[in-house]
């Protein structure tokens, strides 16, 4: 059976290549997005990512119109499985990908070695969890964090063990990674400089399960506490392993082991835990109500814990693009430096090293296995 296709003539032609210029005139504008999606701390990356996708869902819903086109925004999310060599691999997918902008990445491992190749390409990064203070200290201009740094995270747990745990000696471990070992060098610092005596000083990996050997030498030192440097992955089971040997010492941790699932990984140790959040509850974020029940809505799971920087951070790039009014990355990234965006997680601007203002740290215990908000330390 033959069949003719017909084209329009005239004037509906002229109709028709009109409803087409209009279609073509559509600009899809990609933001990338990189945290673990595989992995121990998978759980992390995706809570990061769906706060990211929430809000390129929420912008197209509302529409967007930049230099009188509309705009539609695509998430490129990536994984770098908390891995800095795929870190780097997927930072020059995502330049390839010809992002506008990245969220990400998650940890301080993975956001330091992708931050020159962003550099290079003049791409703005916002990671909205990496807190190790290198991050923005290596003179890029792209380089953005959400959260305060582990030069005011390990400082303020210091201060709470000395001031209300009334800790005089701690013994200090960390997983040898840019964050885990950060974090507790600035714990360490500000400890001695209030007079706690560190007993001991050792070092895991990310991906060790069995601290027992490291456990049983503290063990014999008698710390008040024990400070643990990295993810909840770990330190989950160190303080599981740590109830299990019998140490009375409470273990004090960064925003790496601070999340809603410790209990299933820590079980009764969590109940030894005090740990920090580089950032305000969400309990007392101004939008925190109101993102709580969006996000659970939209995913059907409970914030872990940077959802929403995520959320905000992808605000405050399409803010960067309307201010200037224009998807072009170099002129996104002129507009970062001027950032002065109210969000979820309160007001947002930036410093000369691309540093939040006003930055808080958050202070928590766990009480049969729930969370519990103790503090809050502003910046």
């Amino acid at each position: 059976m033959n069949s003719k296709i017909l084209f329009p003539v005239g004037a509906a032609a002229l109709a028709f290549s009109g409803m087409m210029t209009t279609a073509a005139a559509d600009e899809v504008v990609k933001i990338g997005h990189v945290a673990p999606l595989t992995g121990a701390i998978a759980k992390l990356g995706k809570d990061n990512e769906n706060g990211a996708r929430l809000a390129v869902e929420e912008i197209n819903k509302k529409g967007l119109m930049i230099g009188g086109q509309k705009v539609t925004l695509e998430l490129d999310a990536q994984d770098d499985a908390a891995d800095p060599r795929q870190a780097t691999q997927v930072a020059q997918k995502l330049v390839d990908d010809k992002v506008v902008a990245v969220v990400g990445h998650l940890n301080s491992g993975t956001s330091i070695p992708a931050a020159k190749i962003y550099s290079d390409a003049g791409i703005v990064q916002i990671s909205p969890s990496a807190t190790n203070p290198q991050y923005t200290l290596q003179g890029f201009k792209t380089t953005y964090r959400m959260v305060a740094t582990d030069a005011q995270q390990g400082p303020a747990l210091a201060a709470y063990a000395a001031e209300n745990l009334h800790v005089k000696t701690v013994a200090i471990v960390d997983d040898a990674t840019a964050y885990g070992q950060g974090l507790a060098d600035e714990f360490a610092k500000k400890a001695q400089s209030l007079g706690i005596t560190v007993v001991s000083r050792e070092a895991t990996t990310d991906k060790a399960i069995d601290f027992r050997a490291i456990l049983t030498k503290i063990k014999g030192e008698h710390p008040d506490a024990i400070m643990y440097g990295g993810m909840d992955a770990t330190g989950g089971p160190f303080a599981k392993q740590a109830r299990q040997l019998g140490l009375k010492a409470r273990i004090i941790a960064g925003d790496g082991v601070c999340t809603e699932q410790l209990s299933d990984l820590a079980g009764e140790g969590t109940d030894s835990v005090v740990c920090s959040e580089a950032g305000l509850a969400i309990a007392k974020m101004p939008g925190g109500k109101e993102f709580v029940k969006k996000f659970q809505a939209r995913f059907d799971t409970p914030v872990q814990i940077y959802a929403p920087f995520t959320y905000d951070a992808v605000y405050i790039i399409v803010d960067a693009m309307r201010r200037a009014n224009s998807t072009d990355p170099a002129k996104i990234l002129a507009q970062m430096p001027s950032t002065d965006y109210r969000g979820v997680v309160g007001e947002t601007s930036f410093d000369s090293h691309g540093d939040v203002n006003h930055g808080a740290i958050s202070i928590y215990d766990y009480k049969a296995g729930k969370k519990i908000l103790l503090d809050v330390v502003k910046m």
